[in-house]
């Protein structure tokens, strides 16, 4: 590992940084060190440093700003990379915007709304990035990242970067190509429609006004825990087996919404994960359905 931490290092790719805690990396504020973690400059950098991780046959694991992501309380092993500066531009051409994937969905939002640009109203409450988005297929409302997508510019494990049409992404529910062909989205290019500026901001108001209605969403917390089941929502699953509220150690499912555990204060990594095993065993006991996580568990444990 000192040889690749020297090699990235002289490569100048931007922070090498060494068993560097995760915790201020998340939204849920848990989680170990990173042996190595690596913030990329720009996508030159970032490219560098997976080819750099390629040739040494090292593994990574990538984060944007921790929204989706439970990192275990051992940390993780081997190399982070987290996409930051150079990679959060964002650039409008008619209808058309190129975002980098960096750039916060929420915020790129709201800057769409005001250049009188609809079609990304539904993205006003999602807490990651474009990259994560992308890879995710992130959606609410009825809309998700499939519907406006043109093409996204990905560096491959190799360090190779390529074009992705929205044709070849595969994209379904919570879904991309980038879950079978492991890849970095540094830049997307979205299809936008012209609108009126005031029934745009009146719907990511009611949005927001909803949002702030049903969702804790000024605690520490990883967005949806579970992806809804076919025909139903994890939610109302877990709120029927009467979890809401029920705690393990300083995680706790949300009373406000059932599908959000949140961090009280020192909740570990551990706690949650129990959470959502006991969360899992109660709903299959009540209704038969096994929930699959939509959070990202990285690390050990």
């Amino acid at each position: 590992m000192e040889s690749i931490i020297q090699e990235l290092r002289e490569a100048r790719v931007g922070k090498v940084l060494t068993n560097e805690p995760l915790a201020d990396y998340t939204t849920w504020k848990i989680g170990g060190p990173a042996d190595v973690l690596v913030v990329p400059d720009g996508k030159r950098e970032l490219a560098e440093t997976v080819a750099i991780l390629h040739r040494h046959g090292q593994p990574f694991t990538t984060i944007g700003r921790g929204s989706n992501t439970l990192v275990l309380d051992k940390g993780v092993r081997g190399v982070v990379v987290k996409l930051g500066r150079g990679l959060d531009t964002v650039r409008f051409d008619g209808d058309v915007v190129t975002a980098g994937g960096a750039v916060s969905l929420i915020t790129l939002s709201v800057r769409a709304g005001k250049e009188g640009l609809t079609g990304l109203e539904f993205a006003g409450g999602i807490p990651g990035t474009v990259g994560g988005a992308v890879y995710m297929n992130a959606g609410a409302h009825g809309s998700d990242m499939s519907r406006i997508l043109i093409e996204a510019e990905i560096v491959l494990e190799t360090g190779e970067t390529v074009r992705l049409g929205n044709d070849e992404m595969e994209f379904s529910y919570r879904h991309s190509l980038l879950h079978r062909r492991p890849g970095i989205v540094t830049e997307a290019v979205l299809q936008l429609r012209r609108g009126d500026r005031k029934e745009i901001a009146a719907a990511m108001a009611t949005y927001k006004d909803r949002r702030l209605k049903t969702q804790p969403l000024q605690l520490a917390t990883a967005g949806s825990t579970f992806r809804n089941p076919d025909g139903d929502h994890a939610a109302r699953l877990i709120e029927q087996a009467g979890l809401k509220g029920y705690r393990i150690g300083g995680a706790e499912v949300s009373m406000q919404h059932a599908n959000f555990i949140i961090n009280t204060g020192g909740a570990t990594a551990d706690d949650v994960l129990r959470l959502m095993e006991h969360m899992q065993r109660r709903v299959f006991e009540t209704s038969g359905v096994m929930l699959t996580p939509e959070v990202l568990v990285v690390g050990e444990r």
